[in-house]
C-alpha cells in the first residue's frame, strides 16, 4: 500500500514525503520553488514507466545504455484542469536494441505493469512514440 504526506511550508510551499521518507519539494507556479503539483503527475508517469522499461529490457538482455522520457499533457483550459492526453516520448540508446523489444517493453509497462498509467488512463488518453539511437551522447 503506498502512503505520502504533503507539509505546508509558506505561501504556496510544500514538501511531499513518500512512503521511503524521500522528500520532494513543491510549489504552485507563482512561488516557482518547487515542481508544479500537475507536473508531478506527469513525472510520475514517466517515471514508473522508465522502471518498468528498464525493467524488462533488462530480463530481456538488452544493453539499454540511456533512457530519456519526455511526458507532455493536454489539460483541460477551465478548472479543475483536468488532463484529456498525455504523450510520452522515449528516447533509448543502446547497441542492438530491437524495436520488437522496446515496443513490447513499452506497450508492457503501460498497458499492464504501471500502476500511474493504469489510474491516469481511465480519464486521458495516453499515447507514446519512441527512438532508438545505437550512439548515446
Amino acid at each position: 500500500m503506498g502512503e505520502a504526506s504533503v507539509q505546508w511550508i509558506s505561501g504556496g510551499r510544500f514538501v511531499g514525503i513518500d512512503s521511503t521518507q524521500h522528500s520532494v519539494v513543491m510549489s504552485t507556479a507563482e512561488e516557482g520553488v518547487g515542481i508544479k503539483p500537475s507536473d508531478m503527475l506527469l513525472l510520475a508517469l514517466g517515471a514508473c514507466s522508465a522502471v518498468d522499461v528498464v525493467k524488462i529490457l533488462e530480463k530481456k538482455r538488452m544493453a539499454l545504455q540511456a533512457l530519456d522520457i519526455k511526458v507532455n499533457g493536454e489539460q483541460d483550459a477551465e478548472a479543475p484542469w483536468t488532463f484529456r492526453k498525455v504523450h510520452l516520448a522515449y528516447v533509448l540508446c543502446g547497441k542492438d536494441l530491437t524495436e520488437k523489444a522496446v515496443q513490447q517493453a513499452i506497450e508492457l509497462s503501460e498497458d499492464g505493469y504501471c500502476s500511474v498509467a493504469s489510474t491516469v488512463r481511465g480519464i486521458a488518453e495516453i499515447t507514446h512514440s519512441y527512438q532508438i539511437m545505437e550512439e548515446c551522447e
